[in-house]
């Protein structure tokens, strides 16, 4: 249990803002850049295309040593193999999800901005609790807004369990998360729309030396 990567930068796909063969180039340039740990998220209800996406990222994924996610769907993870799977609070618990996919898979889970949630999940086996929003988000912009100070709480009741921060979170606000408790950022927008995604990833990645210096 909690094979999950140590790393700093979290990818969250986007279908909307990396679809068809963009998604591949793009998560492909983030595990270039450094990026050991993916997430697939598409909500289109396309269960043929979303099958035949997360294979082929699975597959990306295990050229550089990376672990894939899928978001929400225990069944899609199961049917390609994924390393684990991220659950919304309505998605099943993490007792359920770890004996559906078996005691390595990585469980993630949403908290929202709530301790009791991150607690619950991790006496039921989760492998990482995230908290967000922190900051406005384009792909949640509906979701309620968690103070920086939530991360510093959490980091003294969940240890050993890592702590994900998700929700607006960029190159200039992420090492003031980073130091506020979270140890691994989630970004979907500030990473897939950059110019330059192999670079943008290397500069999420080195927030932590930043903060490590401090």
């Amino acid at each position: 249990m909690n094979h999950l990567i140590a790393t700093p930068l979290y990818a969250i796909t986007d279908s909307l803002l990396i679809p068809g063969e963009a998604l591949f180039a793009g998560v492909t340039a983030a595990l270039e850049g450094g990026c050991r740990l993916i997430q697939y998220r598409d909500k289109s209800g396309n269960n043929a295309q979303r099958l035949a996406d997360a294979e082929k990222l699975l597959n990306i994924c295990q050229g550089y040593d990376a672990q894939l996610i899928i978001n929400d769907d225990m069944q899609l993870a199961k049917a390609v193999g994924a390393h684990g799977v991220h659950l919304g609070q309505d998605d099943g618990s993490p007792t359920t999800a770890r004996d559906y996919l078996g005691a390595n898979a990585v469980i993630g889970v949403t908290c929202h901005a709530s301790l009791p949630l991150a607690q619950r999940a991790i006496k039921q086996g989760a492998s990482y609790v995230a908290f967000g929003r922190f900051f406005p988000s384009n792909t949640k912009p509906d979701a309620p807004p968690a103070p920086l100070s939530l991360l510093t709480e959490a980091r003294d009741l969940c240890k050993p369990t890592p702590i994900v921060a998700i929700g607006g979170i960029t190159l200039e606000n992420g090492a003031k998360v980073l130091a506020a408790g979270a140890n691994i950022l989630a970004v979907s927008h500030s990473l897939f729309a950059a110019a330059d995604i192999k670079r943008q990833a290397r500069a999420f990645i080195q927030l932590q030396e930043k903060v490590n210096q401090r």
